[in-house]
């Protein structure tokens, strides 16, 4: 196990930088503010730490890549920003995400109103769901696996062209696992920052997709490779806490680049790159402060109002009567509320961020 361990000063300079203009932007944070960013270059910090490396087979290790502070984010001519035309977050499902339409409408209203929090200040909009036979995309079994996946470039052209006039971004979701070429195995999502387009496939974070009992193993397609019915009754993972919390971290993460941060190498942080499940698990759900700069001076928000907004998230009841159905079943709904048990420890970590600001 490995630490990457950045000295006071480099920190400093990565969230404030040596600007003159971006130095007066910082000083004009409010106390509380500056507090819980300063936390940044404070050694002995609780609430952010340097970034653990627990094998050779880790993002950093194996991806390198220059690290990007915040003046670089800030004066970089290419990267997108919300404006007054362009202010919405564009969710679109593609097939179910639960066992159920009731649950897969439930959860992308979970997942919709964490974006809501996560990027304070910005609207959030859910597009109609659609089957995967909409997207007109190319499908194949995975040699490996032997379950079904879709072609994620395919579907970047599709959600492309319904790109609403006032999206900042359209970002697609499914259960489905994905592949960009036919020369790769998978891949967890993909994404266009030129068109303010991406797909995100949540098909690797059920419990038992890597089991040799997982149900939506297919030997061969039995008709068509053109014949989108083998979808119709397409295996979905049950909805855990684990699921949800995980659904949250990627589809953040991903917008993230939409907005022009680049993969994390500061500190322990959600734009932490991942190459394998164990380390997407290990990366926090949050943002460490340099990151936290860049999405704030990006979208507008006050740090209070954005973590009020999460812990509210957390302790909402869902706002439609939720339904849920027995294990991998269709029929019979029963009662669910939000799972949000793997969410507590965190929520924990937000109280001391609000504690800190307020001060």
């Amino acid at each position: 196990m490995q630490t990457v361990r950045h000295s006071e000063r480099t920190l400093r300079t990565a969230l404030i930088s040596k600007n003159p203009a971006l130095v007066s932007q910082y000083e004009k944070l409010d106390a509380g503010e500056k507090r819980l960013m300063d936390e940044a270059f404070r050694p002995d910090s609780d609430l952010f730490g340097p970034i653990t490396l627990h094998s050779q087979s880790d993002w950093i290790t194996s991806h390198p890549e220059a690290p990007q502070d915040f003046e670089e984010f800030f004066s970089d001519p290419y990267r997108k920003i919300p404006s007054p035309q362009k202010h919405s977050i564009y969710i679109q499902c593609i097939g179910l995400l639960g066992n159920t339409r009731s649950i897969s409408e439930e959860y992308v209203k979970w997942l919709k109103g964490y974006c809501e929090a996560f990027f304070y200040g910005l609207t959030v909009k859910l597009l109609e769901p659609v089957p995967v036979s909409a997207t007109r995309c190319s499908f194949r079994i995975n040699d490996n696996t032997q379950n079904l996946q879709i072609h994620a470039g395919q579907i970047l052209k599709f959600l492309k062209k319904k790109k609403p006039e006032d999206a900042f971004c359209v970002v697609g979701i499914t259960m489905i696992d994905l592949y960009p070429r036919d020369s790769w195995n998978f891949v967890f999502g993909q994404a266009s920052l030129t068109d303010g387009v991406g797909i995100f496939s949540f098909a690797r974070y059920g419990s038992d997709f890597y089991s040799s009992h997982y149900e939506g193993k297919l030997k061969k397609l039995q008709k068509s490779s053109s014949d989108y019915s083998v979808f119709d009754n397409y295996y979905v993972p049950e909805v855990t806490s684990v699921l949800l919390l995980r659904s949250c971290k990627t589809l953040t993460h991903e917008i993230g680049h939409i907005f022009g941060l680049r993969h994390c190498q500061w500190l322990a942080c959600l734009m932490q790159g991942s190459n394998h499940l164990e380390e997407a698990d290990q990366r926090p759900l949050d943002l460490c402060p340099i990151c936290l700069r860049k999405l704030q001076s990006a979208v507008g928000f006050h740090l209070k109002d954005r973590y009020k907004a999460l812990v509210r998230w957390v302790d909402a009841e869902s706002t439609d009567t939720p339904t849920v159905t027995p294990k991998h079943s269709r029929e019979d709904p029963l009662s669910l509320p939000k799972p949000v048990e793997a969410f507590k420890e965190w929520k924990e970590w937000i109280t001391k961020c609000l504690a800190v600001l307020q001060t």
